[in-house]
């Protein structure tokens, strides 16, 4: 393998280049990914790709845990840890008519990849490979250790895998990087999302006289014209910004259709911006039923979960809105060497989506910053792509991180 490294003195470097070799491995590293269906729970071949990409661009200890995460390290155990967290899982293609170009072709025209997961987040994850590869190649010693984790099943449980990875694997990184899609700016957090599910009760009646039962549909609909309004008044944040509620399922339950609708089941999506609770947001949704006089309850959805190696996880869809402080050292940090590596400061944004943060600041309280190819508008779009330029830098900005910020941690440990 062909690596040059520029300036790299002193523990710090300015600057660290893929050799034209190089950025086409990482390309064709990107196309397999991509053309490697891996669908929330069926990430079996791409982790096997992942893992053998991994152990081919000299990361060590390469592995899959328990739930089908792959990891691989490099620099010194026992000193402080860096995490790049990228999940390999994709939504599904949707409309196939909607895509102009295979959604699994990784056809790649003037300069953008075109295909499911290029942007969201293949093109990070091959980004994160090959610039620890870069570490590798060149031997750099590290005061610490960089940890890939390459993670399963992010699409449906965000924060999931890096739960099990963090709790049941005992893997506590000091700072971890996530590779969402930013446009190679910084994110700093986003709002939180919780999935509701609201039953309401009708009694079902022959629909040739409505008069006898008590449609839920109906109901429903009423309920759903009042969180529309409840929708207006809820909380903002100047920084993450306002919180939203949609309804985005609704079924039915009849004998016929021909029958009343004895019951109606709506499906929920609430992002809670910061300041809000769970407990406030059903708070809100049960002040709506007992003013329309609806019989309904209303819970938060619970998931159950097997991934590809029958690992078996639930629990409740909620995950939590998180901002990293302005000042704290991990963006001030990753901002200075980020415009050193680019002669340009980058901006500092926040995810209109939610992530792996919502366990890792979320919950764990792991500080946390998003750095990443692509544009997070394509993420779940027909013809998503990315700019083979981005991943590129993006993988050259990695290597420049890692050692920035290990160092930075190295000093922090020993002042």
């Amino acid at each position: 393998m062909a690596f040059s490294l520029l300036s790299f003195r002193n523990g710090l470097s300015s600057r660290f280049v893929l050799a034209d070799v190089q950025r086409e491995a990482c390309t064709s590293f990107l196309r397999r990914l991509v053309q490697t269906p891996s669908p929330s729970g069926e990430e079996a071949a791409v982790a096997r790709l992942v893992a053998a990409e991994m152990v081919e661009c000299g990361l060590l200890g390469v592995h899959t845990d328990r739930i089908g995460n792959v990891i691989g390290r490099y620099g010194r155990s026992g000193g402080p840890i860096l995490l790049l967290n990228a999940h390999m899982d994709t939504v599904g293609v949707g409309d196939p008519e909607a895509w102009k170009y295979d959604p699994y072709g990784a056809e790649i025209v003037e300069g953008w990849l075109y295909g499911r997961g290029s942007a969201d987040m293949k093109g990070a994850l091959a980004a994160m490979v090959y610039g620890v590869a870069l570490l590798a190649q060149n031997r750099v010693e590290l005061p610490g250790e960089v940890v890939v984790a390459a993670v399963v099943q992010e699409e449906p449980t965000e924060g999931m895998a890096m739960r099990v990875l963090v709790n049941e694997e005992g893997l506590r990184p000091d700072w971890v990087i996530l590779g969402e899609p930013t446009n190679l700016q910084i994110a700093r957090g986003h709002r939180g999302r919780m999935e509701l599910r609201v039953t309401v009760q009708g009694r079902g009646a022959h629909a040739s006289a409505p008069e006898r039962g008590e449609n839920a549909l109906s109901a429903a609909a009423r309920l759903i014209f009042g969180l529309e309004m409840l929708s207006a008044n809820l909380m903002s944040d100047p920084v993450l910004g306002k919180a939203t509620l949609a309804v985005t399922g609704l079924t039915t339950v009849a004998s016929s259709r021909n029958a009343i609708p004895e019951r109606c089941d709506l499906v929920i999506d609430r992002r809670l911006t910061l300041g809000e609770t769970a407990t406030r947001a059903l708070a809100e949704i049960e002040a709506v039923i007992r003013r329309e006089g609806i019989r309904a309850t209303v819970g938060i959805n619970r998931y159950t979960s097997t991934s590809y190696t029958g690992y078996q996880t639930e629990g409740l869809d909620l995950y939590p809105a998180w901002l990293l402080p302005e000042n704290h050292p991990l963006l001030q940090l990753s901002l200075s060497a980020l415009e050193r590596h680019f002669g340009r400061r980058p901006a500092v944004i926040t995810w209109p989506f939610s992530t792996d943060g919502a366990f890792t600041m979320g919950e764990a309280a792991i500080p946390t910053i998003g750095f990443g190819p692509g544009d997070p508008r394509v993420a779940h779009t027909a013809d998503e792509a990315i700019r083979l330029a981005d991943v590129h830098e993006a993988a050259e900005a990695y290597a420049t991180l890692v050692v920035e910020l290990l160092t930075a941690l190295a000093r922090r440990g020993s002042a």
